[in-house]
């Protein structure tokens, strides 16, 4: 995620439910696919347990049936975007990534190759799945790009990696360190928002999240244009040339 320009980069966005990605980095997502680049979008489940509040309230509902609404709801808000998407199905609350879904996500990191990778906060303590979804994307982060010298397995150039920003922002210790402006694609997150109908209690509030950020990058950058932001927290050192 360059503070410049994002160019044709590549992104891949791990999320531990299939909405995560709408609230937390649509905005993200559509400014890589406007810029010709490429995003990538992975539940590591369908959330179909306990994040479709809205379904649950049908008589005769089934977890099958949540699961396959679910689906259709992810991938019109990833077709929105720019994105594709795709669900490891790992089931939610608790979700639990087993050695065969670790080396599936790291597979699918060396596949993709992307410049960066976006995912949950290390800490929430009100949401048992997002802690475990960052441990094994760190994971398998780690294992795709190897430890810097030569080794028995593929390896691909280390990914920036950028936590997006939880529900509950100080309990999960998260500290924004980059503001991505989001106001020219703005529209494509309010279109991929509305395709999740099952959590549509969340639209009104990460509308209104969008514009504290951008409040928040105005007073950092002086850039008055900036009407809608979403915010991320670095997690490692980013190398420069110079300050």
């Amino acid at each position: 995620m360059s503070e410049t320009k994002e160019g044709s980069r590549t992104m891949l966005v791990v999320g531990a439910h299939s909405a995560d990605f709408v609230w937390r980095a649509a905005g993200a997502i559509a400014v890589v696919t406007s810029n010709d680049g490429k995003a990538v979008v992975v539940a590591l489940s369908y959330g179909e347990r306990g994040e479709s509040g809205e379904l649950w309230k049908q008589p005769g509902q089934t977890v099958e049936n949540v699961k396959r609404i679910r689906h259709e709801e992810a991938s019109q808000a990833a077709a929105a975007l720019g994105a594709t998407f795709q669900c490891f199905d790992l089931g939610d609350y608790p979700l639990s990534v087993d050695s065969a879904a670790l080396s599936r996500l790291t597979d699918l990191i060396r596949e993709t190759a992307p410049d960066v990778i976006v995912t949950h906060t290390e800490k929430d303590p009100f949401n048992p799945d997002h802690p475990v979804a960052y441990v094994a994307t760190q994971r398998a982060r780690l294992l795709a790009s190897g430890a810097g010298v030569a080794s028995g397995f593929k390896t691909i150039k280390p990914p920036e990696l950028f936590l997006f920003e939880p529900h509950q922002t100080e309990q999960c210790e998260f500290v924004p360190t980059t503001f991505v402006d989001i106001t020219a694609v703005f529209a494509q997150k309010q279109q991929a928002m509305k395709a999740m109908a099952a959590q549509q209690y969340l639209h009104q509030y990460y509308t209104e999240q969008a514009e504290h950020r951008a409040n928040h990058a105005r007073r950092v950058s002086g850039l008055q244009g900036i009407r809608y932001a979403e915010a991320f927290q670095r997690v490692l050192p980013q190398v420069v040339t110079t300050l």
